[in-house]
């Protein structure tokens, strides 16, 4: 009884621990580039570390915390708006949780689902294909390891070995902050709110696709390489306190 305690007391203690971190992360201006509209704020480094340590659920719920508080914290952009498309951090924590546990499936209904809608949305087809690159990539990714996962599910687990944690921790850090960048391109273009909100025409539009080309995959290279060193003695500590996160 003690000990299902003291396990219950760490994991709300990890959850306020994280929401903590995403609440700084989020409340600085994020690196030095182009801007098109993706991550004001150093939330894109979080958000995997959220959703891999505490799992997909409690992930989502500390990066929610995170990105709200944060965003009260420090107003940017059209501020408002902003609430609605940061709700993107936190299914991008939890996609990065469930790709961690090999769970694919809610990830590729998720990707399949966006891309097709934003695929059949006219305005999409007037933009550069290339620009979303990075999403592409990410999903290509995905369905290499649901090949993986389903043929040779040793190469996916992260116990076997430090080289498995790494890769793993990779892919699943590029997943959940590229499902991130879907949701919010959903809302941009699908859901019309680059019309709705912010009145934009398509020659805008074609550039704003050409600078996230570069910016989004950017920043999802810095954060896959912080998290490479950050998240490996994380999810190894949490393995020795016994913590039901990382099963």
């Amino acid at each position: 009884m003690k000990r299902e305690k003291w396990k219950n007391s760490s994991f709300v203690s990890l959850v306020a621990v994280f929401a903590a971190f995403s609440i700084i992360c989020d409340s600085f201006t994020g690196p030095p580039l182009p801007f098109s509209g993706v991550w004001y704020s150093w939330i894109f480094i979080a958000e995997p570390i959220n959703g891999i340590i505490l799992g997909p659920y409690a992930g989502f719920l500390s990066s929610l915390i995170g990105v709200m508080v944060g965003h009260s914290i420090y107003l940017r952009g059209y501020s408002y708006t902003e609430f609605l498309f940061t709700f993107g951090a936190p299914i991008g924590a939890m996609i990065s949780g469930l790709i961690f546990r090999g769970k694919w499936k809610i990830a590729l209904v998720y990707y399949s689902a966006l891309l097709g809608v934003f695929f059949i949305t006219p305005v999409s087809w007037e933009l550069p294909f290339w620009g979303m690159w990075d999403v592409y990539l990410a999903f290509a990714c995905l369905l290499f390891l649901i090949i993986v996962i389903r043929k040779q599910k040793g190469l996916w687990d992260t116990r076997l070995s430090d080289i498995n944690l790494l890769y793993v921790t990779a892919l699943s850090t590029f997943i959940g902050l590229e499902a991130d960048v879907l949701f919010r391109i959903f809302l941009f273009i699908p859901c019309q709110t680059y019309r709705i909100f912010f009145a934009l025409d398509t020659g805008t539009l074609q550039v704003i696709w050409a600078v996230g080309a570069v910016e989004t995959s950017t920043k999802a290279a810095l954060s896959i390489l912080v998290n490479m060193i950050v998240i490996p003695p994380l999810v190894k500590t949490v393995r020795k306190m016994r913590l039901k996160l990382l099963s």
